[in-house]
């Protein structure tokens, strides 16, 4: 019995070893492309700029490389997420029943598409409002200069977090799907998951309520939506496996 439990572990160990593999491999494969098309994906970020008459500046040597690779590094990151959750997916598969294997799948495209449009929201309706702010709050007292490194870590910090905050409700879905939440625990923190989403909004964010306000209603609004969408799956749920059960039931008797 236990030689049994031990080789169980082994087996999932070695699992998720090739999963960890398959990812790394396409990683490293997208690194490389991303990496031959940094200097037409610097331009693209730094458009921003291009209202203010602007241009980044480095101040090493070894500043260029760098900030070629952090490009690097994101945008591979960015496209290898649909292959990360497909060895996710692949890797809880065998303990998922066969509606939830189904479900689980469907999330994947989801997830990426997701991704995407919180760090479009960040880049060309949030990014834009910080640096303005930035900008007009210094106007005619420095004399404004930013370097290549400052300005992607300040552009990193801004929309990433909302790349995987957008990911919230359907991470509430998938984990409603495969029974780790479900909408009365949602419902019932409430209160704590608002005070949370503010004092997120508030901490990235220009100290003014104007831009409070604006990241504080659609972090709200996706929290709502979570609650909203894991109702619709946790009654697909339920009946789903009453379903399950009475087929059961019919073929027992």
């Amino acid at each position: 019995m236990a030689n049994e439990k031990v080789e169980g572990i082994l087996d999932h160990l070695d699992e998720l070893r090739n999963r960890l593999i398959v990812t790394g491999i396409t990683f490293v494969v997208f690194f490389f492309v991303a990496f031959a098309y940094t200097k037409k994906v610097y331009l693209f970020l730094t458009l921003p700029l291009a209202k203010y008459e602007l241009k980044l500046q480095v101040l090493r040597p070894s500043e260029t490389i760098g900030i070629y690779f952090k490009i690097a590094l994101i945008t591979a990151l960015v496209f290898s997420i649909p292959v990360i959750a497909t060895q996710i997916w692949l890797f809880v598969k065998p303990a998922l029943k066969r509606f939830e294997q189904r479900a689980a799948l469907g999330y994947i495209p989801a997830f990426f598409i997701s991704f995407v449009l919180g760090i479009s929201f960040a880049y060309f309706i949030i990014f834009p409002m910080l640096l303005g702010f930035v900008i007009n709050f210094g106007e005619g007292l420095f004399y404004i200069q930013y370097t290549a490194t400052e300005y992607f870590s300040f552009l990193i910090n801004m929309t990433l977090p909302f790349g995987v905050l957008f990911e919230l409700p359907l991470v509430m879905m998938f984990l409603t799907t495969i029974g780790i939440v479900n909408p009365n625990a949602l419902g019932k923190a409430r209160k704590i998951s608002y005070f949370i989403l503010i004092v997120i909004a508030v901490t990235i964010t220009p100290p003014d309520p104007i831009s409070d306000f604006l990241v504080s209603i659609p972090l709200i609004l996706l929290f709502e939506l979570s609650v909203i969408l894991s109702k619709g799956v946790y009654r697909r749920k339920l009946r789903k496996e009453a379903e399950l059960e009475k087929q059961f039931e019919n073929d027992a008797v």
